[in-house]
């Protein structure tokens, strides 16, 4: 007889970690899409700005999207962000996190989005597989190694690697990144 209240309880308990599972298959779902709706809206606000970035997304190995937001309060700041990386060869997707902290004067809080374009697989497989950290590797110099053509409007972040960084009022003219961290997510 004392069995059947044991026999109820991991019942209910089974139905509700089946129930939790499902909403959380479900909200996985979600975030996904709604990772790639922000993506999307991305490269269509980066083309319109840029129309000769659509090019460059498109014939390159790959390309990252993410949306930031970050404060600075006096010396200290920080922000985070979430993202994906697409290889162009087969559309496979990396569901992505980003961090990032800073130290100087300052004071304020912006959202903003970041496009990569990745020149080569390596340099796509080593962002989405082992994530990446930076911290003052950013120049203004603008071309390829390929042609000698210039990403217009991207700023170089390493080797095969250009970045345009976009706030509500167009292309940024500078951009920062030191302590910024991605890494894969549990998306994936």
């Amino acid at each position: 007889m004392k069995t059947k209240p044991v026999i109820k309880v991991l019942t209910i308990l089974l139905v509700l970690l089946f129930t939790m599972s499902v909403a959380s298959a479900a909200g996985f779902v979600e975030q996904r899409q709604h990772i790639r709706d922000i993506s999307n809206t991305t490269l269509l606000k980066l083309y319109e700005l840029q129309p000769s970035a659509r090019g460059y997304v498109e014939n390159a190995a790959g390309y990252g999207v993410f949306g930031n937001w970050g404060v600075k309060l006096l010396v200290l700041g920080g922000g985070t962000g979430k993202g994906m990386t697409v290889n162009n060869n087969n559309n496979h997707e990396t569901f992505m996190d980003m961090v990032t902290g800073t130290v100087g004067f300052g004071l304020g809080a912006k959202t903003y989005n970041v496009v990569f374009v990745f020149e080569n697989e390596q340099a796509l497989e080593d962002f989405s597989t082992k994530g990446w950290q930076f911290g003052g590797q950013v120049t203004a110099a603008a071309t390829d190694s390929v042609a000698g053509g210039s990403y217009q409007g991207a700023f170089s972040v390493s080797p095969g690697v250009w970045m345009y960084e976009m706030t509500d009022k167009g292309l940024a003219l500078e951009i920062t990144l030191k302590g910024t961290k991605y890494s894969r997510n549990d998306l994936n």
